[in-house]
């Protein structure tokens, strides 16, 4: 099945990237379908870095929020932390374990209730929907 991909850029207060994208591949799991998404948006993360670093500001540390943790473990850790359920993922969706290694960027565990990304895959109601909107839009309380 194919996945739906979600994700925001924060610099500071408020999104200023944001994105829901249909994947173009069919995955296996949720796990592959994470890793894709991370894919998807490390052009856009990589690429705002060295803007701003062009504009002359430094960069603090870049943090990539992730709500699945055998997504984590791979991205941390490459086609090592494979077993046969992810040994057929592709190796250019390990991209990221080189920026990692790089210091780039890190990798931080996001409870899926305060996962902002979420805002742009699923129909989110109440309560949910008013702390995500607020965020991404920088409003008051």
């Amino acid at each position: 099945m194919r996945g739906h991909s979600g994700g925001c850029l924060s610099l500071g207060k408020g999104m200023p990237i944001t994105a829901s994208i249909k994947q173009k591949i069919n995955t296996r799991s949720s796990t592959e379908t994470e890793l894709v998404a991370v894919d998807d948006f490390m052009p856009q993360i990589l690429w705002t870095n060295l803007f701003m670093e062009a504009q002359g500001y430094k960069t603090q540390d870049t943090v990539l929020h992730q709500d699945n943790q055998s997504t984590i473990l791979l991205e941390k850790n490459g086609a090592a932390s494979s077993s046969k359920r992810t040994k057929h993922i592709h190796c250019r969706y390990y991209f990221i374990t080189d920026r990692i290694n790089s210091g780039d960027l890190s990798v931080q565990y996001c409870p899926t209730g305060d996962m902002i990304g979420d805002f742009f895959t699923k129909p989110l109601q109440g309560q949910l929907f008013i702390k995500f909107r607020r965020l991404i839009m920088n409003l008051p309380e």
